[in-house]
């Protein structure tokens, strides 16, 4: 009979006090849950204390890509399941993880499906189901990039097994403070492509957007997700738009001409 290996939980917080209890309840079967917050105001630090998760603190926001690295270094487990405070495991996949640590693959990471929640709609198409992601992991052999928005885990070629059941994702219930976060996003994307030299004309400003909004509700059958679907192919031409337009805003800006 194979050795059990053990599962470290792990979250990056900021302000989190009204989402954080559901997402940690349905991580309660875990062997470990850590918690790394950064300046929460709110009752993050205590909510995750009162969870019995391991709470510890950032004094600088590096992106969330190191802050995910550094919130791994403060596990133990064998394995690690990478969460955000708005996502919820689910029973189906509860199941499908213990199995894997009951049993698991050499040289694999773990994905899984998300069921992303948009104005009170769980998703079916648009692009946003299954969203597949991969979030569990041999804590030993894998580790998330550095880039400060959109990170990802760095698989180093490892198989991608798709794991059954879903994680819940309430990724948009208010949508102005949706809007906020995308605005941020968009920045840190322009910030970061201008670093590197990117630079971008007004026709790729026009193009990446309109394309946008017909990926969504086209190519991705956005329209089977009636009002939520044209909604959302809507904020992901706005994001796209925002992306584009601040790259183009920050090399302007550099040139200082009207070109």
């Amino acid at each position: 009979m194979s050795h059990r290996k053990r599962l470290s939980v792990v979250l990056i917080t900021r302000n989190e006090a009204e989402l954080l209890p559901d997402c940690l309840a349905s991580v309660s079967w875990a062997d470990e849950i850590v918690v790394l917050d950064a300046g929460s105001v709110d009752e993050t630090r205590h909510i995750a204390a009162q969870a019995g998760a391991r709470v510890f603190q950032s004094t600088d926001w590096p992106g969330f890509g190191i802050q995910r690295q550094r919130a791994q270094a403060y596990a133990s487990g064998d394995y690690i399941l990478m969460l955000d405070a708005d996502e919820r495991v689910t029973p189906p996949l509860r199941q499908a993880i213990q199995d894997v640590l009951q049993h698991p693959a050499a040289n694999a990471v773990y994905s899984c499906a998300r069921r992303n929640l948009f104005l009170g709609r769980f998703m079916r198409h648009s692009g946003w189901y299954p969203d597949r992601v991969v979030r569990l992991y041999a804590r030993e052999r894998y580790r998330y990039n550095a880039l400060p928005v959109h990170e990802s885990l760095a698989t180093g070629g490892a198989d991608v097994v798709a794991l059954t059941g879903d994680l819940q994702h309430l990724t948009c219930r208010d949508l102005p403070a949706f809007q906020r976060k995308q605005l941020q996003y968009a920045e840190a994307w322009a910030r970061e492509r201008h670093r590197q030299g990117r630079r971008c004309g007004m026709f790729a400003i026009i193009s990446h957007t309109s394309g946008a909004f017909f990926k969504t509700w086209l190519l991705r059958a956005g329209f089977l997700d009636g009002k939520q679907g044209w909604l959302l192919a809507m904020v992901n031409a706005q994001y796209t738009f925002n992306k584009y337009a601040t790259l183009w805003a920050l090399s302007h800006a550099v040139r200082g001409n009207d070109q």
